[in-house]
This record gives C-alpha cells, sequence and structure tokens, in this order.
C-alpha cells in the first residue's frame, strides 16, 4: 500500500485502500499497523487534521481492528 509522509511527531506515513477499506499507519517508533473497517471520511479527516497524533488516539486507537505487519 502507498502511503504518504505527514508531518506529525508520533506518525510517520499513512495510507488507506478505500475497497478493503483499510488503514495503513507508519509510526515514527517504527511499527507499521494496519486498522480495518476505516470508512474513507476518517482518512480523509486523519489527514487533514491539525494534529494527525491527536486524531488518531481520538478517532482510530482503540476503535478498528486492527494488526501489526512490521
Amino acid at each position: 500500500m502507498n502511503r504518504i509522509f505527514v508531518m506529525s511527531s508520533d506518525l510517520q506515513s499513512v495510507g488507506y485502500d478505500p475497497d478493503t477499506q483499510t488503514l495503513e499507519i507508519e509510526f515514527k517508533s517504527g511499527g507499521i499497523y494496519q486498522y480495518y473497517g476505516v470508512p474513507e471520511t476518517i482518512y480523509r479527516q486523519l489527514i487533514t487534521a491539525a494534529s494527525h497524533g491527536k486524531f488518531f488516539h481520538a478517532h482510530i486507537k482503540d476503535k478498528y481492528r486492527f494488526r501489526k505487519i512490521k
């Protein structure tokens, strides 16, 4: 999945597959996680948020099924 770089103290890059509603996030700590069943509106709000990390913690973390892929 292609990811785009984001300016964040926590997140390195973010990608999204609308066909599977899979959000992929690379963290600056080195882990890459996929979150499943994420609506495209949430992805768009994430990449346009003033603080990507705050949006992630408030609207994605612990709200969607996920797995670490790297």
